[in-house]
């Protein structure tokens, strides 16, 4: 045998056991369900780390495994068949962009429904205890009815599906990446996403519904391509061709930009945010299918949104957030503006930094201390609690008193104004964000105070900040388009005292500028979010001033901290691979990085000795290199092709061995069929039971093996590993000497350990959390 792949009869535990190796694999996850079922005894603080790579997430295989059944498959498709399976992925996508559509209608009508009802009361009852004194009860009623609601919100989420809290981008980028975050995109996560997101905007927390979109049409793309739902426990035997990670990688990116789509109206920044922030992987076809998924959505919500407005021939709803329609006379902007809106930029990117740093600080907290359920659905109340009551505050001190005339404010309080008046600090707080973000950017100038502006800027901050991470879905979105909209705007008035009222300081201008700014400090996104902002304000001359200020907003703010979704996929220690490799990396060879010693398998292989490698929890590897069997040790082992875990439990599962003594049996034929139907949750090896005689059959892997791996010599440098695994979206990459020898094993992790830190190259740990 050859130095570094241990014969299976010298495997001792020992030789397994080495941290970095692959961790063990969730292939069935309700066995793992079960266990976590069971009361566990809770320590008050979780040690958290955020120099560690967490081994607990698996990586999918978005490499083809080119054996000779899939080869067979290949070869019988014609280019009839071919036709047809092209057409399926249209219709795939069609499916997507209608379904997405619906969705997000769902969640606009019945937020509009449910909070339009909760504002309705709680403006009656402020209304009637204004005018007899008793305040304080209109204030209980409204930190009452928020609490509550978001309690359910909550719950839901806390105790059903976890998955689901958050914005869920940060972990469709790393499902994007390669990285397989278990339920990510399950039936069930969507169920809880949707009711909690419409819960968390009902109960009046700083957050949108925009960002949670983007999950939920992943979750409907890999839904719908697979044709089975294994939360339903119903397969519908369609789309069986596209049961591989590949091809649904595929359809999720472009669920994702459907997500965009459907949120924003902005078909052509959802194909750039899935290309910016998602794929990793791309071609031109793919692009094209993408588009056209996100077209649909849009045009799927316009119409059903019209009908339901009344208006049914009227097409005027693109998205769930429209900013209205930006006029190019009355806001047109000049040269000598540029410099202004740079540095917006620069405060945007300053203020979203510390909006980073001050979540990175409270998000390790709820890692060491919130991390009960039933803790972090009291935290979500208390948040409700809090933003209802500092609204209430804000609005009850605030002496900020505007004419009703011509104003569009949906439910104005007039609380101690006079008659005739409302409270324009109640346009901000009492409304559904989204509404606010609307009135900031086409309000008439001289609808709000700098005081009210100010004061409101400072607590929605510090709200959004607290929000972001609770155990609630929502997006950060609006949120932050909301706080840049109120500085931006507060901005412009600043201008117009300045130059003494001047035409061009309209402050609406500014307030979409702010807007901006402060979206791109905190999110980091430029040029997808460059076209939704111009997609959503329907106007294409603000485009370049939008582009300077996304621009400055994201160099000043990597100046001091990441972006948001990057931290929070740091702080969940995933290995996330980054487009390229850590610049000083160039001295590390792949002898230094790659995982050894490896387990390998003989091609012709004892069944005993298969299981037995498969069962050992120490190990869990998910890959084994395939060498020569040869009864000579004395001569080189060669690779001769790579085989995986899940491939291995498909054949112990359908018993495709044969005795020792005829070698040549005809064995029953596996078709590619077997392994799709047994996708994407291959069972675990415990449930299979291999008799005392079966240990003895042999197991002849030719056919199932991949005959051309991947492999790299052991002299390649880390950035050239790095390219070639990250282009082709491997899972193992194979190292080997100059005589083809394996010596081991590159993964996701090997590579994802090495970071640029603030000293230079630095190495994480791994560990099992």
């Amino acid at each position: 045998m050859s130095r570094c792949c241990l014969a299976p009869s010298q495997l001792t535990p020992s030789s397994f056991l080495r941290i970095g190796q692959l961790s063990n694999v969730d292939l069935n996850e309700d066995i793992h369900e079960l266990e976590t079922e069971l009361p566990r005894q809770h320590p008050n603080e979780i040690p958290h780390n955020e120099k560690l790579l967490s081994l607990k997430y698996e990586s999918l295989d978005y490499d083809n495994s080119e054996n000779q059944l899939f080869l067979e498959e290949e070869r019988r498709i014609n280019h009839a068949a071919f036709r047809t399976v092209e057409i399926k992925r249209w219709v795939i996508c069609a499916m997507i962009g209608i379904l997405t559509g619906l969705v997000a209608c769902f969640i606009d009508i019945v937020v509009e429904n449910l909070a339009g009802l909760k504002y309705r009361v709680v403006k009656d009852n402020i209304d009637k205890f204004t005018a007899k004194g008793g305040l304080s009860f209109s204030l209980l009623l409204w930190a009452t009815l928020n609490a509550s609601v978001v309690m359910v919100g909550s719950v839901i989420v806390a105790f059903i599906e976890p998955v689901a809290a958050g914005s869920g981008i940060p972990q469709i980028k790393c499902y994007l990446n390669g990285v397989k975050i278990p339920h990510v995109v399950r039936l069930k996560t969507l169920v809880i996403k949707v009711c909690g997101v419409i819960l968390s905007v009902v109960g009046g927390l700083a957050v949108g519904k925009e960002g949670p979109m983007i999950h939920s049409g992943s979750v409907i793309a890999a839904g719908i391509s697979q044709g089975r739902s294994t939360s339903l426990k119903r397969d519908f035997k369609i789309f069986e061709y596209f049961r591989r990670d590949t091809e649904k990688r595929d359809f999720v990116s472009a669920g994702a930009a459907a997500g965009v789509s459907a949120a924003f109206g902005a078909p052509v920044g959802g194909v750039l945010f899935s290309l910016e922030e998602g794929a990793s992987f791309w071609n031109q076809f793919l692009t094209w299918r993408i588009f056209f998924a996100s077209m649909i959505s849009t045009f799927t919500l316009n119409s059903v949104l019209s009908v339901y407005h009344g208006n049914a021939w009227d097409l005027s709803s693109p998205g769930l957030i429209n900013f209205g329609r930006f006029d190019s006379e009355k806001m047109g902007y000049t040269i000598q503006e540029i410099p202004i809106f740079i540095f917006m930029g620069v405060v945007g990117g300053i203020l979203g930094a510390l909006f980073n740093a001050l979540n990175y600080w409270l998000t390790m907290f709820r890692i060491r201390y919130i991390h009960r359920p039933c803790l972090q659905v009291v935290e979500a109340m208390l948040v409700a609690a809090v933003t209802a009551t500092v609204g209430f505050v804000m609005i009850y001190c605030s002496r900020d008193c505007q004419p009703i005339q011509g104003s569009s404010v949906a439910y104005p309080l007039q609380l101690f104004c006079a008659d005739g008046e409302y409270n324009s600090m109640a346009t901000a707080f009492f409304n559904t964000p989204e509404k606010s973000v609307v009135n900031l950017f086409h309000d008439p100038p001289g609808s709000y105070n700098p005081m009210t502006l100010g004061m409101f800027t400072l607590m929605y901050f510090f709200l959004a900040c607290w929000t972001y991470g609770l155990t609630v879905s929502a997006g950060v979105f609006i949120p932050s388009l909301l706080i840049g909209a109120a500085w931006g705007r507060l901005f412009g008035i600043s201008l117009s005292y300045l130059t003494k009222g001047s035409i061009w300081a309209d402050p609406g201008k500014y307030a979409l500028m702010g807007a901006a700014a402060q979206l791109g400090g905190i999110v980091r996104m430029t040029l997808s979010l460059t076209v939704i902002m111009m997609e959503a304000t329907g106007n294409v001359t603000y485009g370049f001033p939008i582009m300077l200020v996304l621009m400055t907003a994201k160099i000043v703010g990597d100046y001091f901290v990441e972006g948001l979704y990057d931290m929070h996929i740091q702080l969940q220690s995933v290995p996330f691979l980054h487009w390229e490799a850590p610049v000083t990396s160039h001295s590390l060879t792949a002898r230094e990085v790659m995982s050894t010693p490896v387990t390998c398998l003989r091609r012709i292989e004892r069944v005993g000795t298969v299981v037995d490698i498969l069962s050992d929890t120490s190990s869990n590897h998910n890959g084994f290199p395939v060498v020569e069997s040869n009864a000579d040790t004395t001569q080189v082992a060669g690779l001769r092709g790579l085989i995986l875990r899940s491939q291995l439990i498909v054949l112990l599962k359908h018993k495709v061995f044969v005795e020792r003594a005829n070698l040549n049996l005809v064995q029953r034929r596996l078709k590619l069929k077997d392994f799709r139907d047994a996708y994407p949750r291959f069972p675990p090896i415990q449930s299979i039971h291999v008799s005392q005689d079966e240990r003895d059959c042999m197991i002849d892997l030719s056919e199932f093996m991949n005959p051309s791996p991947y492999t790299v010599p052991q002299e390649a440098s880390l950035p050239r590993v790095f390219k070639l695994f990250r282009a082709l979206g491997l899972r193992h990459l194979v190292v080997v000497d100059n005589r083809n020898e394996v010596v081991g094993m590159v993964t996701r992790k090997d590579l994802a350990r090495y970071r640029l830190g603030k000293e230079g190259l630095e190495e994480l740990s791994l560990a099992q959390t």
